[in-house]
């Protein structure tokens, strides 16, 4: 399976055409290029679902656009040839739904806690700390859905947050803390879950009510419809149900 990761490359193949011929249907099986734009903390899980319609259908090669919400929803209303777009957050979404074969189906749900190295060595003990200028601590940007959670989070706990970072995306976080360049930051549990041993979790009391709700849509123009759709279905089938929930994620 090959992964998209550079959306200037998606916009230059936008503005350079997309052969008609990816779309590919031949007595039951799919084929041709399915490509997903996701939200970062949807790697495991996705790619794992990609793999398993590859496996089914083996003539199906599927890409990925994992970045910020934020980013993807640009890239789409830009002209970038995508199929599937999944957000983290619906407003996400929202700015681009009129470019969507159907109405969002919201697939799964996700909440913060606070990430840091393992072993713990900055002795952080709770949403306060990440307010505590002698620690550093890295935070998604206002403007992606982790990043818009936080601010949530924060301001329900009468705290002023003080980043040394802000990330692009989740996973951008939590990479600072696997590397131990940050001691703590604010992610979404799954993503703490998919760091296995590196990294431990601390839960946050004011998350609980701050939950970021999953959608995502076939778009209007996906070159490759047909596998697109299978794509959804597969996700929101009980198999890729279970997948969101071993992964940690929340079931609507």
């Amino acid at each position: 399976m090959k992964r998209l990761v550079a959306g200037a490359l998606l916009l230059v193949l936008a503005g350079c055409g997309v052969d008609d011929g990816r779309s590919i249907e031949t007595d039951g099986e799919l084929g041709g290029t399915l490509t997903v734009f996701a939200a970062a903390s949807l790697t495991d899980v996705f790619t794992d679902l990609g793999d398993q319609l590859e496996s089914e259908h083996p003539g199906l090669d599927v890409q990925f656009n994992f970045a910020g919400s934020s980013a993807l929803a640009t890239q789409v209303t830009q002209g970038a040839p995508a199929d599937v777009l999944a957000s983290a957050d619906e407003e996400q979404l929202d700015a681009v739904a009129d470019l969507g074969a159907g109405d969002p189906a919201v697939f799964a749900e996700n909440t913060l806690v606070i990430a840091v190295p393992a072993g713990n060595p900055a002795d952080v003990r709770g949403l306060a700390d990440l307010a505590d200028a002698g620690k550093s601590i890295a935070l998604c940007a206002a403007e992606v859905p982790c990043g818009a959670a936080a601010a949530r989070v924060f301001d329900a706990a009468g705290l002023t947050p003080a980043p040394d970072t802000l990330e692009q995306d989740v996973r951008a976080a939590l990479t600072k803390v696997q590397l131990g360049e940050v001691d703590a930051a604010l992610v979404y549990a799954t993503d703490v879950a998919a760091a296995g041993s590196a990294v431990e979790a601390i839960e946050v009391p004011e998350a609980a009510d701050v939950v970021n709700r999953y959608p995502l849509m076939v778009l209007e123009r996906a070159p490759n419809p047909l596998a697109a759709r299978a794509f959804v279905d597969l996700v929101r089938s009980d198999t890729g149900r279970q997948a969101l929930a071993d992964a940690g994620f929340r079931l609507p």
